[in-house]
């Protein structure tokens, strides 16, 4: 019986140059994380005790981007302090897996929200949002500001969104991008989610190769 796993390890193999979910899970483990200090707790020596006495979990990927978990998103004084202007919530919902929290949350706040609702599931179709989401952080990131994308342990659904973004707005191919948020989170995108970007990579490279060849 072919299960999804087999399916989405095999899915782009034989395809010669595209980038394949292989691909991406050996660039995946094979990157080291290197560990730095909490976001707004950079003078404490034990950055390992600062996130457990803070009680939140949250990382600078990209310059103005940060991946947290679902205590970052909910702690309103923690996002003041390290200056967060925007947040996505990839986990919106209030059941098993998910982060109960949407614009009423942050009525009290200046902060811009934007949250959509996905299940940590190969199966689910997180592609539907890349778009939505890239845009979402580019206006973050080009009015100066500092958004959090997070779902509710920040490495999956979050990380998988940050992504797409570097992909669409950036200019990286997956690897790249995979390469340059793992050095500063263990993020850890299911498996169908590594698909969905080689495919997203495919694309972008073949819409980069025909307008080069215009």
């Amino acid at each position: 019986m072919t299960t999804w796993r087999d399916k989405f390890s095999t899915s782009f193999l034989n395809n010669g140059d595209e980038t394949t979910v292989k691909d991406l899970i050996h660039a995946l483990y094979t990157t080291r994380t290197i560990h730095r200090p909490l976001p707004g707790f950079e003078s404490h020596s034990d950055d390992l005790l600062a996130r457990i006495s803070a009680g939140v979990d949250c990382d600078e990927v990209y310059p103005q981007i940060y991946i947290g978990d679902a205590r970052s998103a909910e702690d309103k004084a923690y996002l003041k302090k390290i200056g967060i202007t925007h947040v996505l919530n990839t986990a919106e919902g209030n059941r098993f897996g998910m982060v109960n929290t949407n614009k009423v949350y942050y009525r009290d706040t200046n902060i811009k929200y934007l949250g959509i609702q996905l299940i940590d599931l190969p199966m689910t179709n997180i592609s539907v949002h890349f778009q939505e989401t890239a845009d979402f952080i580019e206006d973050a990131v080009k009015s100066g500001g500092k958004v959090l994308v997070h779902c509710l342990m920040g490495m999956s659904r979050s990380s998988t969104c940050v992504l797409s973004y570097l992909m669409l707005k950036q200019g990286l191919t997956a690897t790249e991008a995979l390469k340059r948020v793992r050095i500063h989170r263990d993020i850890r995108p299911n498996d169908g989610f590594l698909e969905q970007l080689a495919r997203l990579d495919n694309k972008l490279r073949r819409e980069r190769e025909r307008t080069s060849s215009l």
